[in-house]
């Protein structure tokens, strides 16, 4: 879930500092990023913006933007028999789903573009090795991948890139014709959130958050289990990034530059929404028959990582150079059109075993993972927990089918790539789509708005535009025909 590309932000200026460190002076706490725009409304607002439909933003904003195109909603991929592919981002992430895309049938990567040659070189290797033409390479600096969205023979791009990138990288993508997945998260301002929503419209290309936690095995079956009634009426759910990267935010190694971490110079918010955020809200069929409405965050100190850096790094390492603003632990609390409660938690600065919480409960009762654990009624009583392997029955179609997985993350990484090139190739209407990408990621720029104003509510908006309150099919899908 973590990629270790370099960051264009790392590129001289003129006068010798990185532009990385221009942003961060320029934009200490989340000024020179395009959120001091951006107010906050109160909750007579929200309520009656909700209850007119506008789908209006945060205050400072009105109404919805207009639409530039028609709804991606529904919209199915073009059928092929082939799913050429380009991806850009050779890192850690990148580097290793490569192995995924080539383990699919019908499934070709034709180019691949890393400014750092080697890892080029490495997954070129691994492209001819797996039987494929030699895929082309771009290399040629922070802007080569415009080069290879540009090419006529790409169906789909995929993007594993420091987070800086993401959103100048779906947008080329789009612009070009082309599909595009990111990983998480797909953009890190509101603004840029309607941006891709209003490029997907007008281009007709979908742009998706590709969230493998949506795919995970006890993700799909709490799904099923929900969308069948088990937990009765659904009334809250928990998710959460809660894990220990302080040695890897340190390590020069891991990440090639410390990308990730001065993310934490910069914003005070939920910076990693999506693991935690994307299972609830496909549980609750959030933009399928709900929508999510707005959103209070709350913030602890920012300790965690300084206390790291005494410890650990010696002083004339450049990280003591840092002012770290993002709370150790962010906890937001977002409501729903039909009064539902998620808790979102984050926490990447202090010691913690490894959670994403992931919690459903409803009127019949309720499961909680890490360690996974259920009780619904009539199967238990006594206020004992039960056991979820029991529920085994109630596994999606994919983990059936694909009972060991290879790849990382349990599976879930292998169960997303063959299911989204299924949806391409038999040209079907994918799981999730830019609506879900602007949702699952808006946590970002508004968790950091409501910590700086004391928790008070902000708005979520409306990225359908409507569209929320038809009911439709996402990651709980149907096996379909291979002919």
């Amino acid at each position: 879930m973590h990629d270790n590309e370099r960051s264009p932000l790392d590129s001289p200026e003129p006068d010798g500092r990185s532009r990385r460190e221009v942003l961060r002076t320029a934009g200490a706490a989340g000024a020179g990023l395009g959120f001091v725009a951006l107010g906050s409304s109160s909750p007579a607002q929200a309520a009656a913006s909700e209850a007119s439909g506008s789908g209006a933003a945060e205050a400072g904003t009105a109404a919805a933007p207009a639409r530039q195109g028609d709804t991606m909603i529904g919209v199915p991929f073009e059928r092929r028999s082939t799913v050429r592919v380009g991806i850009v981002g050779l890192g850690n992430r990148g580097g290793s789903m490569i192995d995924l895309f080539l383990a699919m049938q019908g499934v070709q990567v034709v180019a691949l573009c890393d400014p750092v040659k080697e890892k080029t070189a490495k997954a070129a290797a691994k492209v001819t090795a797996a039987g494929q033409p030699a895929p082309a390479g771009y290399v040629k600096g922070d802007h080569d991948f415009e080069n290879l969205c540009k090419r006529g023979d790409i169906d789909f791009v995929y993007v594993a890139t420091p987070w800086d990138w993401h959103f100048e990288m779906a947008k080329t993508a789009m612009l070009n014709g082309k599909h595009v997945g990111v990983e998480c998260p797909i953009a890190l301002q509101l603004d840029q959130l309607w941006e891709l929503v209003n490029l997907s419209e007008r281009t007709r290309r979908h742009c998706m958050q590709l969230e493998n936690c949506c795919y995970g095995r006890n993700e799909m079956r709490v799904l099923r289990m929900a969308h069948a009634g088990k937990f009765g009426e659904l009334l809250h759910g928990a998710g959460a990034y809660n894990h220990d990267l302080r040695g890897l935010m340190f390590d020069p190694d891991y990440y090639e530059g410390p990308w990730r971490r001065l993310w934490h110079t910069r914003l005070r918010g939920d910076l990693y929404p999506n693991h935690g955020f994307g299972p609830v809200a496909n549980y609750m069929d959030v933009n399928r028959g709900d929508r999510v409405t707005h959103i209070s965050s709350f913030g602890t100190p920012s300790l965690g990582l300084a206390e790291y850096r005494a410890a650990n790094m010696p002083k004339g390492d450049p990280s003591w150079k840092e002012s770290y603003i993002e709370s150790d632990r962010t906890i937001s609390l977002v409501q729903t059109a039909k009064g539902r409660v998620i808790r979102l938690e984050h926490d990447v600065s202090t010691p913690h075993p490894y959670s994403r919480i992931n919690q459903l409960g409803g009127t019949k009762g309720v499961f909680e993972d890490y360690p996974e654990r259920i009780y619904i009624e009539p199967d238990h009583t006594d206020d004992a927990w039960g056991d979820f392997a029991k529920y085994a029955d109630w596994d999606h179609w994919l983990w059936k089918e694909h009972a060991n997985p290879p790849g990382g993350h349990g599976g879930m990484d292998y169960i997303m790539v063959f299911r989204l090139m299924q949806t391409m190739r038999l040209g079907l209407v994918p799981d999730f789509d830019v609506y879900d990408a602007a949702t699952w990621t808006s946590p970002v720029p508004l968790s950091h708005l409501s910590i700086k104003a004391k928790g008070a509510p902000q708005q979520i908006p409306d990225f359908t535009r409507g569209g929320w309150r038809k009911a439709r099919g996402g990651v709980n899908s149907e096996k379909p025909s291979e002919t």
